[in-house]
């Protein structure tokens, strides 16, 4: 029973190891962006959504899912991509690692959608929010 238990432990660090990953990885993309500065929201807060939008439209169905923990390290290397020393090569693993090109441009336009819906929803919320207390 020990066992199984240590088994499981390990199971569910190392799920939310990549899921950690990306948010990590968004979490930096979040805190260079000028439209949350400008609109007053905490890159954390929008990390949150957005990890959590983009989940919902990733492969696998829970955190410990071995094709959902891909997907979390796949888009980690996607969004890092700019930051490879040799990007083309790069590319060119993320085409195979998703399975095609056609794939690789969905994870991202998965993840460019899921910052639009949660910036407006944050902005939109945020207005709410100042207009209620006028």
């Amino acid at each position: 029973m020990k066992k199984m238990l240590v088994i499981v432990g390990i199971l569910v660090l190392s799920g939310c190891s990549e899921k950690e990953e990306y948010q990590s990885v968004v979490l930096e993309q979040m805190k260079q962006d000028k439209d949350l500065r400008d609109y007053g929201i905490e890159p954390e807060t929008m990390t949150k959504c957005v990890v959590d939008t983009s989940s919902n439209d990733m492969p696998g169905l829970f955190l410990l899912d071995p094709e959902r923990r891909k997907a979390y390290k796949n888009y980690a290397k996607m969004l890092d991509l700019n930051k490879s020393k040799d990007p083309q090569k790069t590319l060119t693993e993320l085409r195979e690692s998703f399975g095609a090109a056609k794939e690789l441009a969905e994870a991202h336009s998965n993840y460019v959608e899921s910052v639009v819906e949660c910036m407006s929803g944050l902005v939109t919320g945020g207005e709410e929010k100042l207009k209620n207390t006028k």
